[in-house]
């Protein structure tokens, strides 16, 4: 087994040790659990929280040495190194404030993440000459970083949101709490999903034409929507028919569509099946009453730091770094390139919340679903800008 091998290996470990540390952390919920229980509980779920963050950084170690550099040169390495540093500035938020309920959210999400990082190749090969210079490890670093920062003011913004709406009447609030835990139970569904097909060894593999080329396009579920202008080559695959749109950029580009679809279309089953199982209650009126022992003024207070913090660090990365090195690679320190544009778009946002929160007072609700929103930023420029829009950054 070579360190390829052996990377992938942990990394695997890594997403089985992150799932049974939700499972733990999901036991310290509820009013009539005993606090010694839920003490155990607590212990053994960030001690498999503790492990599974040795693996990953064992994974990404042995693949740092098997690359030659730091590997954040793609979209799966710089994925993996994201939900790393989530994982590390919950532990170290967990043991500032002690609230074991933050893992139960930000567990998921890093192994969503790590998931949605496996959509995209994974072989290590040589840095492109773009990519080689010093600035690519402190820029990208350090916008990973910051992000995942800024994603732990999500985390304190739901949990927050939880607390504090109004669960004795339907309203726009509600609603949207609603569609934040759809899409949390959407997550649940890639990851049963993933999980299910990938231990049936589930390969369906299309060819496509591009760059006058022709390139193989693999798909780890059925394929709903196949890539623009392609045909099926794996005989027995199931295949709809449906292509992807034209405008859609990149080989992969059906595969990630699909797969968020089908997570999409399970997670609406499942939450589905949840409310029925609930008789019609909502799911946040459900979680309102099992986080008794949430301080909404201390996950307040996380938030506003976790921003604080974060937003220097992406000012640094995003925006500094980055154009010192674009001069560097392009000759200019800006060009409106789709990446650009949207670290733009997030700084701004989390420079207004800061300016809303110490001169208008924004604290509580109002900067909780800020916090949401910005999450939602991050996610679209993550997931959205690579899935549909090429650019300058489209080697990541």
């Amino acid at each position: 087994m070579d360190l390829y091998e052996l990377s992938s290996l942990f990394l695997n470990i890594t997403f089985f040790l992150y799932l049974i540390a939700t499972a733990f952390f999901g036991l310290t919920l509820g009013k009539n659990r005993e606090s010694n229980k839920k003490s155990k509980a607590t212990k053994i779920a960030m001690t498999f929280t503790i492990i599974g963050f040795a693996s990953q950084m064992t994974s990404y170690i042995l693949r740092w040495i098997q690359a030659g550099h730091i590997p954040v040169s793609n979209m799966f390495e710089y994925i993996y190194f994201f939900s790393m540093m989530l994982i590390l500035a919950f532990v170290v938020i967990y043991f500032i404030y002690g609230i074991p309920t933050l893992g139960l959210i930000a567990l998921p999400i890093a192994v969503v993440i790590i998931g949605y990082g496996s959509m995209f190749p994974q072989e290590i090969s040589p840095l492109v000459p773009s990519l080689q210079s010093n600035w690519l490890y402190i820029h990208v670093t350090t916008v990973a970083l910051a992000q995942a920062i800024l994603s732990i003011s999500f985390i304190a913004g739901l949990l927050f949101l939880i607390k504090r709406v109004d669960q004795s009447q339907s309203s726009k609030e509600t609603t949207f709490l609603e569609l934040i835990l759809f899409g949390v139970v959407s997550t649940i569904a890639y990851i049963i999903l993933s999980s299910s097909f990938g231990a049936m060894d589930y390969e369906a593999t299309f060819t496509k034409e591009l760059e006058e080329q022709t390139v193989d396009v693999t798909y780890s579920m059925p394929a709903l929507f196949q890539p623009h202008d392609s045909e099926l080559v794996t005989e027995g695959a199931f295949n709809s028919g449906i292509e992807t749109p034209g405008w859609m950029q990149g080989a992969d580009a059906g595969s990630k569509l699909n797969t968020l679809f089908l997570s999409l279309a399970f997670g609406g089953v499942l939450y589905g099946l949840l409310r029925l199982i609930l008789k019609g209650r909502r799911i946040s009126a459900l979680l309102n009453e099992k986080f008794d022992k949430i301080n909404p003024d201390v996950v307040d207070d996380i938030m506003y730091r976790a921003i604080a913090i974060g937003f220097p660090l992406f000012t640094l990365g995003g925006l500094i770094f980055a154009s010192i090195w674009a001069q560097q690679a392009w000759g200019r320190f800006w060009g409106w390139d789709p990446k650009e544009v949207w670290a733009l778009v997030t700084w701004l946002f989390y420079a207004v919340f800061l300016h809303l929160r110490l001169t208008r007072g924004w604290h509580g609700k109002k900067s909780a679903w800020l916090a949401v929103v910005g999450f939602a930023i991050i996610m679209f420029n993550l997931i959205v800008i690579n899935l549909v829009i090429a650019g300058l950054h489209s080697y990541a």
